[in-house]
């Protein structure tokens, strides 16, 4: 089971170079946002 299911949607996530922004855009990668 999926905690989100986030496939077809679209997660914009500034500062995702490092740290937790890009923690933050590797968790929606992983739950299907684009």
């Amino acid at each position: 089971m999926k905690l989100f299911d986030l496939d077809g949607d679209v997660a914009l996530v500034t500062g995702a170079g490092s740290g937790i922004g890009q923690a933050i855009a590797i968790g929606l990668a992983e739950a299907g946002a684009d």
